[in-house]
């Protein structure tokens, strides 16, 4: 029989991705979507499908992390063989503008979601996304053993998720697992990310339609991998005989700045000539260097990164220069993988 799955988090970049693949697997997907007056589903418009239609293994539901009741109601209705928490309030910036509701949607909503696995009497396996930025300024390279010095309300927030999980998981035997996941990008990255803010600005600038970019620090060292490879070890975790923690990561450094030079060389633009510099992107406590060390999910799960960061960069630069394209000739802009 095919399996069932619940996706929060599902109009994200993760979310549509992993929905993706679990469809291609065989699955029914659930996902939970937030309330909202105006439609924020376009990374999963081409698989969507309608109350009506026949067969039908992608359904929406409106629900939020933080009612549990709802959660409790919906995880009875439709009795998941597998739940991904993906949902957050994921912008670490922002975290520090809105701390108390990244703490209840981020944090809390980890809680709710996996009291109410509990308390609906389900047998289901859990998936928790946690962060490399539960490391903070612990020096890297971080693996499943490094302590946490989270430096971000986010980071807190996502502490605070992990160590929930790991309770339910020894509280009450239940098979919910961590997987830490160092940066992952793609197209579909929100436009406010750093990444996606760099690339979408190369396709604009080469297009003429903006001359310069602002950014805080630079010199910020990160490892970016490639998101849809992420989410095939997220399926792999929950795969497994017993449930454990695995660090997801490519264990390859890069700046700010190497991937400005990268992303900005690729469409034959200088850097230096379009990007300023702006205080209000710097965060009040930085986090100077994460960089992963993925080595057990390499001997458990069987999982190595193919896309590294300048292949990454690439993709992604390419993949604006086409929305920029797109929407310059009136084309309806497509999401691209």
């Amino acid at each position: 029989m095919s399996k069932t799955a619940l996706i929060t988090g599902v109009t994200g970049q993760d979310g549509s991705y992993l929905s993706e693949l679990l469809l291609s697997k065989g699955y029914t997907v659930h996902g939970l979507v937030r309330r909202s007056s105006t439609f924020n589903t376009e990374r999963i418009d081409h698989i969507y499908q309608g109350p009506q239609e026949e067969g039908r293994r992608f359904v929406l539901h409106h629900a939020d992390l933080s009612d549990g009741v709802a959660l409790v109601n919906l995880l009875r209705e439709i009795q998941p063989d597998e739940v991904y928490n993906l949902g957050a309030q994921s912008h670490v910036r922002v975290s520090f503008d809105a701390p108390l509701y990244t703490g209840d949607v981020t944090g809390l909503g980890a809680l709710r979601l996996l009291e109410a696995v509990r308390a609906s009497g389900i047998e289901t396996r859990v998936y928790q996304a946690s962060s490399s930025e539960m490391f903070g300024s612990t020096p890297p390279p971080q693996n499943e053993q490094t302590p946490f010095h989270p430096r971000s309300p986010y980071g807190v927030a996502k502490v605070y998720g992990y160590w929930a999980t790991v309770n339910y998981r020894e509280a009450y035997g239940m098979y919910a697992v961590n997987g830490i996941l160092f940066n992952h990008e793609s197209p579909r990255r929100g436009e406010t990310f750093v990444t996606r803010k760099i690339t979408r600005a190369v396709a604009r600038i080469k297009a003429g339609l903006q001359k310069e970019l602002y950014l805080g620090n630079l010199d910020a060292v990160r490892d970016w991998g490639y998101a849809p490879e992420y989410v095939d070890a997220m399926w792999r975790m929950l795969q497994q005989e017993e449930p454990t923690d695995y660090v997801v990561a490519t264990g390859v450094a890069a700046t700010v700045r190497q991937f400005l030079e990268t992303a900005f060389g690729h469409a034959g633009l200088d850097w230096e000539e379009h990007v300023r510099y702006d205080a209000k992107y710097e965060r009040p406590s930085e986090v100077d260097a994460l960089i992963g060390d993925a080595s057990k999910a390499e001997r458990l799960l069987g999982w190595k990164p193919e896309v590294l960061v300048e292949d990454l960069a690439r993709i992604m630069v390419d993949a604006d220069i086409r929305q920029v394209q797109d929407e310059l000739s009136g084309v309806a802009v497509r999401v691209d993988r």
